[in-house]
C-alpha cells in the first residue's frame, strides 16, 4: 500500500452506510395515517363567463373549502350549459360530478365533532343569508340547465352541513330538481334531507366514521347508508 493509502481508506470505510440529507428534507419519515378525513385540495380559482367547470378531484377523496366565513360572499357558478344532471334507475337527482364533487368544512373533523356538527345550533351559525345563496341558486340553475321552477328546487349542499360540508364553496352546491312524486304544490321536500339526518346521528354516536361518512354521500345520496352498513336507514 502507498503512503498515506491507509488513511483514505479509513475515512472511505467510515462513510459507508451513513445518508447525508439533501438540502430541505428529513431522513425521519413522517407516519402516514390512513384513517384521516379525505385529502384536501386547494379550493380552484374563481370561474369567469365561458369557463369550463372544475375538475373533479380523485375518487374517493374531497377537497376542503374555506370553510365558515364572515361576510360570505356571492361566488361565481359554472358557465351556462356546462353541468349535466345524473339520475338513478329510481330517478333520483344527482349532481354532475366534475361542477358539484362535494366539498368539505376545515372546521369538522373527527376531533371536533362534539364543538361542531354534534353541538346543538352549529349549522345554524354557519349557514350563508339568503342574500348569498338566492343569486347564486339562480345562477347554478342556469349552470345545470334547469328550467323548472326554483321554489320546489333546492339549493342543497351536497355534503350536508351537518356532515361537515362546506356552507359556500360552489363545488359543494348544486340545484337539486324535485324527487319523483313530488307535488308541483308542496314545499321544497327532498328524501336526500332525511338520509343527511340519519347520517348525522350515525356520526354523532360514533358508529361510522366523519369521512367515511362524508364520501358516501358524495358519491350517491340514495346508497349512503347501505354503502355504510345501514340498508335499511335503521
Amino acid at each position: 500500500m502507498r503512503r498515506g493509502a491507509l488513511p483514505v481508506a479509513l475515512a472511505l470505510v467510515s462513510l459507508v452506510g451513513c445518508s447525508v440529507p439533501v438540502s430541505g428534507t428529513s431522513t425521519t419519515d413522517t407516519p402516514t395515517d390512513t384513517t384521516a378525513s379525505p385529502v384536501a385540495t386547494a379550493a380552484p380559482s374563481a370561474s369567469v363567463p365561458g369557463a369550463k367547470p372544475p375538475p373533479a378531484v380523485k375518487a374517493g377523496h374531497l377537497a376542503y373549502g374555506p370553510g365558515p366565513v364572515s361576510p360570505y360572499t356571492v361566488q361565481p357558478q359554472p358557465a351556462p350549459g356546462t353541468c349535466h344532471y345524473r339520475y338513478t334507475s329510481a330517478k333520483q337527482p344527482l349532481p354532475d360530478t366534475r361542477c358539484t364533487p362535494g366539498a368539505l368544512n376545515p372546521k369538522v373533523t373527527q376531533a371536533t365533532l362534539a364543538t361542531t356538527i354534534c353541538r346543538v345550533g352549529y349549522t345554524t351559525s354557519i349557514r350563508p343569508p339568503q342574500s348569498v345563496t338566492s343569486p347564486e341558486k339562480i345562477a347554478n340553475a342556469v349552470s345545470y340547465g334547469y328550467t323548472g321552477s326554483l321554489h320546489v328546487a333546492e339549493y342543497d349542499h351536497l355534503v350536508s352541513l351537518e356532515l361537515g360540508g362546506d356552507p359556500n364553496d360552489p363545488r359543494n352546491l348544486w340545484v337539486e330538481p324535485p324527487s319523483p312524486g313530488h307535488k308541483a304544490t308542496a314545499r321544497v321536500s327532498n328524501p336526500k334531507d332525511g338520509v343527511e339526518s340519519r347520517a348525522k346521528l350515525l356520526v354523532c354516536k360514533d358508529e361510522v366514521p366523519l369521512a367515511t361518512m362524508q364520501r358516501a354521500i358524495a358519491a350517491n345520496w340514495t346508497t349512503a347508508l347501505a354503502a355504510v352498513g345501514y340498508p335499511s336507514g335503521g
